[in-house]
């Protein structure tokens, strides 16, 4: 899976917005797949119009680290979920509840160029993901 900085940089690479939305689709493509077992209604990101499935696991690093999974019935959305986690994956909780995701998106131009339904789906992946880190029992 890309870095988000890696996105970054080919989203700055790509000048017109048909490229960007089949590099977001691409992205979705090369998603990992969620394990199995994992889509399924507590996984379910409400406030998306397109399904959404979000999962998390505490890695026993140290610090210890969420790593999340998910995936998407849409194609772009399924790209969204992919910077979404490149994003936040393998993070401390710390480091995600600091994370400014719509500072990220913002710079990658999704704010503009995304429907309404679709940022309020992203802004929902992001309060999951936040809300997953607050929950983690970390010492």
């Amino acid at each position: 899976m890309q870095t988000i900085d890696d996105i970054k940089a080919d989203f700055e690479l790509l000048d017109d917005w048909e490229d960007r939305y089949r590099y977001l689709i691409e992205l979705g493509r090369q998603l990992p797949p969620m394990p199995d077992g994992s889509q399924t209604d507590a996984s379910k990101v409400p406030g998306c119009v397109s399904q959404v499935w979000l999962s998390s696991e505490m890695e026993a690093n140290e610090p210890p680290r969420i790593v999340f999974h998910g995936d998407s019935d849409a194609h772009i959305v399924k790209g969204l979920v992919a910077i979404t986690l490149a994003l936040y994956s393998g993070r401390t909780p710390d480091e995600i509840l600091r994370t400014d995701a719509e500072a990220t998106f913002a710079e990658l131009g999704l704010r503009e160029h995304l429907t309404p339904q679709r940022s309020n789906g992203l802004r929902s992946m992001v309060k999951r993901i936040r809300s997953d880190a607050e929950k983690a029992d970390v010492p």
